[in-house]
């Protein structure tokens, strides 16, 4: 395979312009308060995993007997960090939604760094990408994240990464199974090695965009459609029965230490993979983004739906008005595809009406608030997630820097920030 670097770009970006470009960890102006970066300095390491005796669903044909291996899955993994000196500042070689192109992304975590321990354990925050993608799609997250006292872990999912990306009846097994995997295996790693005593893998939240909001969807009980198990599009040998609301082990399969979800634009409810049944088995507290114009994952039939179905639990639906399916999680595009011949693969990380580091900061502002609420019991932060639901209706009233009776504008954001949102929210048992 032949990947194009920095040095074989096309000529209109040259080579000082891609060294200053490709920040993840942008944050704009007009950005809303808790986008920005928090007390901590961050660490990086990259994690090799294996989930032992997996069923082989890329070469397991339909009527034969399952083929079984070792499923490897790579992790980033971002910590708060104690950089004794060192300058914040590292290079992620990402490889594109164009394969044959590596972006050069650029943070502020250090890689190696050892440990804050000041604060540890820190609540866990598993991230898990779209179909395809990769563990440094919503990088823009978990940096920020690391930087307000978590331990974030990004996955890529083997055969759906750019380079990996095999049968779609791969994704549609493994990514509730590789979600609760790393979660059990950073669970093994706390107990011992260098970030022993810093994970709180018992308070762990899950990020899921797209198809790992599927994956997310079924994790927070969230049980399939048994009428998939056997169509079309299922997995050979009736495999997603174990995801399904017809196995018997489903609740039992469930991981209590997943406290809460945050779901970006779920992929599967416009496809029939839920019904009434299987969304009232969710308890777990989810936050929902989407784009109102969604047209891959669907929005009234789709994120909304779900929203709507999952009747016990507390759960929000964050709206981007008019965005599509890559509302808020994609990093923007790397300055190596936008300079690549056809721009192939620009639209993956894009959005017709919206600026994509305004949308992550958006985005960061709101998982902040949440996880800091359902993870760490930070009531405060309720004041930035019950808000007037249609930001264009709130009130933005301040005189002499003070905040006037008639004020509801959404806590955190100026004047004019928050139209173009909504924000709702329903309680368990509604």
């Amino acid at each position: 395979m032949n990947r194009v670097y920095l040095g074989a770009v096309s000529a209109i970006f040259s080579a000082t312009v891609a060294a200053q470009s490709n920040r993840i960890d942008v944050v704009r102006g007009d950005a809303p308060e808790l986008a920005h970066f928090g007390q901590y300095d961050i660490g990086v390491n990259t994690l090799e995993m294996i989930a032992r005796d997996r069923v082989d669903v890329v070469n397991t044909q339909r009527g034969s007997a399952n083929i079984i291996y070792d499923r490897s899955l790579t992790v980033e993994l971002w910590y708060p960090a104690d950089l004794n000196g060192q300058d914040p500042g590292v290079t992620y070689e990402a490889i594109t939604r164009n394969p044959e192109i590596v972006a050069q992304l650029r943070g502020r975590a250090v890689r190696g760094a050892g440990p804050d321990r000041s604060n540890a354990p820190y609540p866990l925050v598993i991230i898990s990408h779209g179909h395809p993608g990769n563990r440094f799609l919503v990088s823009h997250t978990a940096e920020s994240l690391a930087s307000k006292g978590y331990i974030v872990a990004s996955i890529d999912h083997t055969d759906s990464t750019y380079e990996s990306e095999q049968n779609f009846f791969s994704t549609l097994y493994n990514r509730p199974l590789d979600q609760r995997f790393v979660l059990a295996n950073l669970a093994e790693v706390e107990e011992s090695g260098p970030l022993s005593g810093m994970i709180d893998t018992d308070s762990t939240g899950i990020i899921g965009y797209s198809m790992g909001g599927y994956g997310l969807i079924n994790n927070l009980g969230g049980a399939y459609n048994p009428e998939m198990v056997d169509s079309f599009m299922a997995p050979p040998n009736g495999l997603l029965a174990e995801h399904a609301e017809s196995n018997p082990e489903f609740n039992n399969n469930l991981d209590p230490r997943i406290k809460a979800g945050v779901a970006v634009g779920p992929w599967g409810m416009n496809n029939g993979l839920w019904r009434a049944d299987g969304l009232a088995g969710i308890t777990v507290p989810t936050l929902y983004i989407a784009g109102s114009a969604d047209a891959v994952s669907g929005y009234a039939n789709g994120t909304r739906a779900i929203f709507e179905g999952a009747v016990n639990s507390d759960r929000y639906l964050l709206t981007f008005k008019n965005a599509g399916h890559n509302a808020a999680a994609p990093i923007p595009v790397p300055v190596e595809v936008q300079a690549s011949e056809g721009q192939i693969g620009s639209g993956h990380y894009t959005d017709p009406v919206w600026d994509n580091v305004r949308m992550n900061n958006i985005m960061d502002h709101f998982v902040t608030a949440y996880f800091d609420y359902y993870l760490k019991g930070d009531v405060e932060k309720l004041d930035y997630l019950e808000l007037v639901p249609d930001g264009a209706d709130a009130v933005y009233s301040v005189r002499n820097g003070q905040e006037t009776e008639d004020h509801t504008y959404w806590r955190g954001f100026s004047a004019g920030g928050a139209v173009g949102l909504t924000m709702e929210y329903l309680a368990s048992g509604q």
